[in-house]
């Protein structure tokens, strides 16, 4: 299990005078050799157009281009189980200079010891590398190997250092505030573009997309299967793999470009308040493109509001010889023939949702209308996500949770839940039914129908006789659940739902819901 922690602390620079913020993304990974440092900081040393599951779309992670719009200064310490390599990709050391100097330090394994690696570089290079970070860097050998020591006894991992932030105005681009780790949602670490503009998307009107200048907003959605921890200043991100936390989920499979594709559609409370929409579209599981408004998304204003989707396109964005189209910052694709179909396949499973679940749905609100179909929660230890009953907040549940835990009582050994259809509950008033009516009133309706009482089966040899003596009420909502839980309402056999299915007289009279998702069938009076 890896961990990635990201955070912006001031340290004294010799060079300012003064204290300075300075970047750090430290994790505990593999760490990279030598010469997968100088790929990595070095310039004119693309990766080819092809595919490489180890890295996310082309270029790697996009270091160079990402880095240097933080800051004008970055330092590179990894750690492999072999050596250890420092870079350091300065604007500040080449300003002016013609060629681009990229002062590199490696050294080896020696028993316990790291010692200069020889035959890479030389002793007077090494040292006149090093001469240059200590001028031009608030590093020095000891600050340097106060950081190594995070990597502990053959501990691997790289850790980067951006400084000389970009500026706004005054002051920098960046905002940051700490973290409690260990706290509650009010004393979670951030770093904030200080612009908070969002992105521009077409179709989109509201401004208030946190993952656009939210790190940890867009850390929490940033894998399709999140398993590493992730800190931002000072307290851990809690993932959010939004196909997990979706309400009326429906799974869409089909093809695209001769590719087999999977779409899991939903609503989002959280969307919903900020007035959000689109697709969400996941290389490698790393997001790439988000909130993508896609068929009637991009005009039909707050109907598709809080509408979300989530699907993979790895193999539709590679154009079968290994070729991939995805743009080296890792935030769009490239213009071509499978993107126009996706976008096409895209609007049409969008526009479906919306007319057959959406439209056929109205509930006045009264509480969360967009309710997950499942709560889940992630174990701090293994990694792996947990279903919690549909009923369960999730929110008094401790930062740091384990399996062993209330209310899953399990162990870590046991396989993680699979996402499945959802199941569809409705907490909302209808028209039409006074909700004041007594309970002795709904006593005395109830005992009219000998067949019917709580929690029990209707079992009748011509449903379609049964049905004038069922209780049924304006506002009932017949749902096909998994469970056979019977929620403040009576279990109806299949038989008996299927006939009212074909009863359009009935389904209009009642203004009766069907929902259609699993084994067992439930109607509930609201």
């Amino acid at each position: 299990m890896f961990l990635l922690d990201i955070s912006i602390d001031m340290i004294y620079s010799n060079i300012a005078g003064k204290e300075i913020p300075m970047l750090a993304v430290v994790d505990d990974g593999s760490g990279m050799s030598h010469d997968e440092i100088m790929r990595m900081v070095s310039f004119g040393r693309k990766q080819p157009d092809t595919d490489d599951p180890n890295y996310i779309g082309r270029y790697g992670v996009g270091f160079k281009t990402g880095t240097m719009r933080l800051g004008r200064d970055a330092l590179v310490l990894t750690q492999t189980t072999n050596s250890r390599s420092i870079a350091f990709l300065s604007q500040s050391l080449n300003e002016g200079k013609d060629i681009i100097e990229i002062p590199i330090i490696t050294y080896s394994r020696k028993g316990q010891y790291m010692e200069l690696d020889t035959n890479i570089q030389t002793e007077a290079l090494s040292k006149a590398n090093l001469n240059s970070i200590k001028e031009f860097s608030p590093f020095n050998e000891y600050f340097i190997g106060q950081k190594a020591g995070l990597f502990k006894r053959n501990g691997t991992g790289t850790q980067i250092y951006i400084w000389n932030l970009d500026e706004w105005g005054s002051t920098y681009s960046l905002e940051w505030v700490d973290g409690m780790s260990g706290g509650s949602s009010f004393h979670q670490g951030d770093i904030f573009l200080r612009s908070r503009r969002p992105r521009s998307r077409l179709g989109q009107m509201t401004r208030e997309v946190p993952l656009d200048y939210s790190l940890r907003s867009y850390l929490e959605v940033i894998f399709l299967d999140p398993r590493m921890k992730i800190n931002v200043q000072g307290s851990l991100v809690k993932s959010r793999p939004l196909a997990r936390f979706l309400h009326k989920t429906s799974i869409e499979n089909g093809s695209v470009a001769g590719k087999p594709v999977e779409l899991i559609l939903g609503q989002s409370q959280l969307d919903l308040e900020q007035g959000n929409c689109g697709i969400f579209l996941y290389w490698h599981g790393r997001l790439i493109e988000a909130y993508k408004r896609v068929g009637s998304m991009i005009h039909n204003g707050e109907k598709s509001h809080g509408i979300i989707g989530v699907i993979d396109v790895t193999s539709v964005m590679d154009d079968g010889s290994g070729r991939v189209w995805v743009h080296n910052n890792k935030q769009g694709f490239v213009d071509c023939e499978p993107y126009a179909l996706l976008e096409d396949w895209l609007s049409k499973k969008a526009d479906d949702y919306l007319d057959n679940i959406i439209d056929k749905v109205h509930v006045i609100k009264s509480g969360p209308r967009h309710k997950p179909d499942h709560e889940w929660v992630q174990c701090n230890k293994c990694r792996k996500w947990r279903i919690l009953d549909a009923d369960f907040d999730s929110k008094t549940l401790p930062q740091e949770w384990f399996c062993y835990m209330k209310p899953f009582n399990g162990k870590c050994e046991m396989p993680e839940q699979k996402l499945e259809q959802g199941v569809i509950t409705i907490s909302s008033q209808r028209s039409g039914y006074n909700c004041s009516e007594s309970s002795s009133q709904k006593n005395n309706k109830a005992k009219k129908s000998p067949n019917k009482g709580k929690g029990s089966v209707a079992m009748v040899s011509n449903p379609e006789d049964a049905l004038p003596n069922w209780p049924m009420k304006k506002g009932m909502v017949i749902i096909q659940h998994k469970n056979t839980i019977s929620l403040d309402g009576w279990l109806m056999s299949k038989e008996l739902m299927l006939s009212l299915i074909k009863r359009d007289d009935i389904i209009d009279e009642y203004n009766i819901v069907v929902i259609l998702a699993c084994k067992c069938f439930i109607y509930i009076q609201l």
